[in-house]
């Protein structure tokens, strides 16, 4: 597949949307116990906000949780008196468990994510055997988003991308001229993510990819994870267009679809679950909630034996 007819569709979802001048406030909060990051990004004019792939702190071995990573975002908004408008997810994420329901008390903001997360549910539901209470229709977020949904954030303009490949549903969000990327790529030393997820899909994650870097070159990407390339000291999430063409290591410009298929199945096959998947699944494709408890009032997580 070339660029072409890639840049053809992205042009026309953002042709009113990609707004360079618009250039929102950012700031990342790093969680090094699951290496996610998550964004708060806003409108210096209205202040009004949007909180991106929060992270609920959780202890596997004794299945506590904590919101202290999401209490440093909580204590930001509120020290600059930001208007929390959304909880975005780019997706359903298998290393982290999602504080999107913790922070809604807290600072309020409808839960997005994209509409395809009924295909996540469905398949994760069956391996999880959730039974018949648990609903695969997205009712659990505020908002669904399809594939150039435009929304806005104070007078910044947004629009959604569908870019499946590391799962079904993998959203960006375009906010100004900051993109918003969850799992499609990491920084351009580290390469890309893993497509061998159920549902997930190395060509279609390379054509995603693609999409994506049709944007605009100095649009800013930030990312959902870093786990510092050999020879990188610190840990980075932010990066550009320009610089993921020029220096990805799996998909600058000039790698072929069928040489990246190739790379990323290979290497896929090669790695481990993420620790945190049994949880994480299980919570985000609730939106964030717990398991509904059983007659002892408690939550419990399940582990399929031998299924995945």
């Amino acid at each position: 597949m070339t660029d072409a007819p890639i840049a053809a569709a992205t042009t026309q979802i953002l042709s009113a949307e990609a707004h360079p001048a618009q250039k929102p406030v950012v700031k990342t909060f790093f969680d090094e116990a699951t290496f996610t990051a998550s964004h708060v990004v806003h409108d210096p004019e209205t202040k009004a906000a949007a909180v991106v792939d929060s992270v609920l702190d959780y202890d596997a071995a004794s299945g506590r949780t904590r919101y202290g990573s999401a209490q440093k975002i909580v204590d930001y908004v509120r020290e600059l008196g930001l208007k929390v408008e959304w909880q975005l997810e780019t997706h359903a994420h298998a290393d982290h468990l999602s504080a999107a329901p913790w922070l809604q008390e807290q600072i309020g903001g409808k839960l997005g994510i994209g509409a395809d997360i009924v295909r996540v549910q469905e398949v994760f539901g069956k391996i999880f055997n959730a039974g018949t209470r648990f609903a695969r229709d997205g009712s659990q977020f505020d908002h669904l988003f399809r594939d150039g949904d435009q929304f806005q954030i104070g007078n910044l303009k947004a629009t959604a991308l569908h870019v499946p490949g590391h799962t079904p549903a993998d959203m960006a969000f375009v906010i100004g001229d900051a993109a918003f990327i969850g799992d499609t790529l990491f920084m351009p030393d580290y390469g890309t993510a893993r497509a061998d997820f159920p549902g997930g899909d190395a060509r279609m994650l390379f054509r995603s990819i693609r999409r994506l870097l049709t944007l605009p070159e100095q649009t800013r990407l930030f990312l959902c994870h870093d786990y510092k390339a050999p020879g990188r000291d610190e840990f980075a999430w932010e990066t550009t267009v320009g610089a993921e063409r020029a220096h990805n290591v799996h998909v600058h410009d000039g790698v072929p679809e069928e040489e990246f298929v190739t790379m990323r199945t290979t290497r896929d096959a090669t790695l481990s679950l993420p620790n945190l998947i049994m949880p994480s699944v299980q919570i985000n494709m609730r939106g964030g909630h717990m398991p509904e408890p059983e007659e002892n009032g408690v939550s419990y997580i399940k582990i399929p034996v031998n299924k995945l």
